[in-house]
Protein backbone atom coordinates (compact mmCIF):
# COMPACT_ATOMS: atom_id res chain seq x y z
CA UNK A 1 0.00 0.00 0.00
CA UNK A 2 1.47 3.53 -1.10
CA UNK A 3 2.52 6.04 2.00
CA UNK A 4 0.66 9.33 0.54
CA UNK A 5 2.87 12.20 2.42
CA UNK A 6 0.78 15.75 2.09
CA UNK A 7 3.50 18.57 1.37
CA UNK A 8 2.28 21.62 3.22
CA UNK A 9 0.30 23.17 0.06
CA UNK A 10 -1.69 20.05 0.21
CA UNK A 11 -2.10 20.14 4.07
CA UNK A 12 -3.54 23.66 3.74
CA UNK A 13 -5.96 23.26 0.72
CA UNK A 14 -7.21 20.49 2.58
CA UNK A 15 -7.69 22.61 5.57
CA UNK A 16 -9.04 25.04 3.18
CA UNK A 17 -11.60 22.81 1.71
CA UNK A 18 -10.33 22.21 -1.97
CA UNK A 19 -12.57 19.85 -3.50
CA UNK A 20 -10.21 17.87 -5.75
CA UNK A 21 -7.64 17.36 -2.60
CA UNK A 22 -10.40 16.08 -0.43
CA UNK A 23 -11.35 13.69 -2.62
CA UNK A 24 -8.37 12.09 -3.30
CA UNK A 25 -7.90 11.54 0.54
CA UNK A 26 -11.37 10.46 0.62
CA UNK A 27 -10.62 7.78 -2.21
CA UNK A 28 -7.48 6.73 -0.64
CA UNK A 29 -8.53 6.57 2.90
CA UNK A 30 -6.57 8.13 5.84
CA UNK A 31 -4.80 5.10 7.02
CA UNK A 32 -3.11 6.10 3.91
CA UNK A 33 -2.27 9.71 4.56
CA UNK A 34 0.38 10.96 6.32
CA UNK A 35 2.00 14.39 7.01
CA UNK A 36 5.59 14.53 8.03
CA UNK A 37 6.77 17.50 11.32
CA UNK A 38 8.08 19.71 8.73
CA UNK A 39 4.69 19.96 7.66
CA UNK A 40 4.07 20.81 11.22
CA UNK A 41 6.70 22.90 11.95
CA UNK A 42 5.70 25.44 8.83
CA UNK A 43 2.25 25.03 9.64
CA UNK A 44 2.99 26.25 13.35
CA UNK A 45 5.58 29.10 12.52
CA UNK A 46 3.20 30.74 10.09
CA UNK A 47 0.68 30.91 12.60
CA UNK A 48 3.19 32.44 15.37
CA UNK A 49 4.88 34.46 12.91
CA UNK A 50 0.88 35.72 12.42
CA UNK A 51 0.30 36.05 16.09
CA UNK A 52 3.35 38.14 16.24
CA UNK A 53 2.65 40.79 13.45
CA UNK A 54 -0.95 41.38 14.99
CA UNK A 55 -1.40 44.71 15.39
CA UNK A 56 -5.16 45.14 17.27
CA UNK A 57 -7.24 42.92 19.44
CA UNK A 58 -9.21 41.64 16.71
CA UNK A 59 -6.04 40.73 14.99
CA UNK A 60 -4.83 39.04 17.30
CA UNK A 61 -7.87 36.95 18.61
CA UNK A 62 -8.22 35.88 14.80
CA UNK A 63 -4.61 34.75 14.88
CA UNK A 64 -5.04 32.97 18.05
CA UNK A 65 -8.09 31.50 17.18
CA UNK A 66 -6.03 30.31 14.19
CA UNK A 67 -3.12 28.47 16.10
CA UNK A 68 -5.92 26.90 17.87
CA UNK A 69 -7.31 25.51 14.63
CA UNK A 70 -4.50 24.36 13.60
CA UNK A 71 -2.83 22.41 16.87
CA UNK A 72 -6.22 20.54 17.30
CA UNK A 73 -5.92 19.79 13.38
CA UNK A 74 -2.10 18.88 13.48
CA UNK A 75 -3.09 16.76 17.18
CA UNK A 76 -6.35 14.84 15.36
CA UNK A 77 -6.21 14.53 11.56
CA UNK A 78 -3.14 13.07 10.07
CA UNK A 79 -0.51 10.42 11.19
CA UNK A 80 2.43 12.60 11.43
CA UNK A 81 5.97 10.97 10.62
CA UNK A 82 8.90 11.71 12.22
CA UNK A 83 12.78 13.09 11.02
CA UNK A 84 14.13 9.73 12.05
CA UNK A 85 17.59 8.83 11.99
CA UNK A 86 17.10 7.51 8.96
CA UNK A 87 15.82 10.99 7.30
CA UNK A 88 18.23 12.93 8.71
CA UNK A 89 21.25 10.57 6.75
CA UNK A 90 19.30 10.89 4.20
CA UNK A 91 18.98 14.82 4.56
CA UNK A 92 22.32 14.64 4.88
CA UNK A 93 23.23 12.82 1.62
CA UNK A 94 20.59 15.08 -0.56
CA UNK A 95 22.84 17.83 0.73
CA UNK A 96 26.34 16.45 -0.23
CA UNK A 97 24.23 16.37 -3.75
CA UNK A 98 23.93 20.27 -3.96
CA UNK A 99 20.29 19.63 -4.57
CA UNK A 100 19.31 23.12 -4.99
CA UNK A 101 15.70 23.08 -3.04
CA UNK A 102 14.91 24.56 0.63
CA UNK A 103 16.16 22.73 3.65
CA UNK A 104 12.24 22.15 4.45
CA UNK A 105 11.81 20.38 1.19
CA UNK A 106 15.19 18.40 1.29
CA UNK A 107 13.88 17.45 4.69
CA UNK A 108 10.59 16.29 3.61
CA UNK A 109 11.91 14.16 0.55
CA UNK A 110 14.63 12.67 2.93
CA UNK A 111 11.24 11.33 5.09
CA UNK A 112 9.78 9.71 2.08
CA UNK A 113 12.68 8.31 0.84
CA UNK A 114 13.41 6.96 3.98
CA UNK A 115 10.01 4.87 4.10
CA UNK A 116 9.38 4.92 0.85
CA UNK A 117 6.04 7.63 0.51
CA UNK A 118 5.15 9.27 -2.55
CA UNK A 119 4.86 13.11 -1.54
CA UNK A 120 1.62 15.10 -2.18
CA UNK A 121 2.46 18.38 -3.93
CA UNK A 122 2.36 21.34 -6.36
CA UNK A 123 5.95 21.99 -6.23
CA UNK A 124 7.16 19.67 -8.81
CA UNK A 125 9.73 21.99 -9.85
CA UNK A 126 11.50 21.43 -6.64
CA UNK A 127 11.15 17.36 -5.68
CA UNK A 128 11.39 16.46 -9.13
CA UNK A 129 15.05 17.54 -8.00
CA UNK A 130 15.38 15.23 -5.81
CA UNK A 131 16.63 11.67 -7.28
CA UNK A 132 14.17 8.46 -6.67
CA UNK A 133 11.53 10.25 -5.16
CA UNK A 134 8.07 10.02 -6.21
CA UNK A 135 5.26 12.72 -6.13
CA UNK A 136 1.96 13.70 -7.26
CA UNK A 137 -0.24 16.40 -7.53
CA UNK A 138 -3.93 16.33 -6.42
CA UNK A 139 -4.52 19.86 -7.64
CA UNK A 140 -3.93 18.50 -11.51
CA UNK A 141 -7.72 17.44 -12.90
CA UNK A 142 -7.53 13.83 -13.82
CA UNK A 143 -9.44 12.18 -16.95
CA UNK A 144 -12.63 10.53 -16.40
Amino acid sequence: MTLWILDTDHVSLWQQGHSQVSQQIAERGMGSIAMTVITAEEQLRGRLDVIRRAESGTMRVLAYARFRETLIFLGQSLRLLEFSAEADIGFAKLKQQRIRIGAQDLRIAAIALAINGTVVTRNRRDFEKVPSLTIEDWTIERNS
